[in-house]
């Protein structure tokens, strides 16, 4: 789907958390967006009754009673549902969510303008190819860890080295698409980049 389609389709995001009155807001705020529509799970079972292939985006909780949020996570993965995830949680990242298959990780709390953001970026990912997203995916993580770790830690992190490697790996083998894209196809696919890793602090 590209663009335009995304533009003058409706567009569906199933938002997940326990915390009911947090998860109809995210829906309400998402609402607004005529060509969104919403849907809410309170739990993890109840996220399971409600995706399905039409869905385009899940906010998904961490930290949910019964059901986790990563075990929701491994499941719609499991069954080939093809949606970006984000997880949007209270749970800081450590580096098990280096082996989770989630598009973005996102800590609350949460602004209205936030949860905008962060759903009009994960659509326009839809629009790139599978390495493109996974160049995404991998620089979300990066910048998460680097957010909540010390340079310390990071460096004693072999799962973290391995991290890195592949992003520098996969962005070897991008650079030839990324030569070949228009300069606004070029800039739309960098915006949105959850961080600088080359930047001074």
């Amino acid at each position: 789907m590209d663009a335009t389609e995304f533009e003058t389709e409706s567009v569906t995001v199933l938002v997940v958390d326990d915390e009911k009155g947090l998860a109809d807001l995210y829906a309400a705020w998402i609402d607004e967006e005529e060509s969104y529509s919403t849907r809410t799970a309170y739990d993890g079972e109840q996220a399971f009754d409600r995706i399905d292939e039409t869905v385009d985006l899940v906010l998904l909780d961490r930290r949910m009673p019964g059901l986790s949020g990563d075990e929701v996570l491994e499941a719609i993965r499991d069954r080939g549902y093809d949606c970006r995830v984000v997880m949007v949680t209270a749970v800081n990242p450590d580096f098990d969510v280096l082996e989770l298959p989630f598009d973005e990780y996102v800590v609350k709390p949460l602004d209205e303008e936030a949860i905008h953001d962060v759903v009009e970026r994960m659509l326009a990912r839809t629009n790139y190819d599978e390495q493109l997203q996974r160049l995404y995916a991998l620089t979300s993580k990066t910048a998460a860890l680097e957010a909540e770790k010390s340079q310390q830690e990071l460096d004693q992190s072999d799962e973290f080295a391995a991290l890195e490697s592949d992003l520098e790996d996969l962005q070897s083998s991008l650079d030839e698409t990324i030569a070949d894209l228009e300069e606004e196809d070029f800039d739309a696919a960098l915006q949105g980049l959850p961080g600088d890793r080359n930047s001074d602090e």
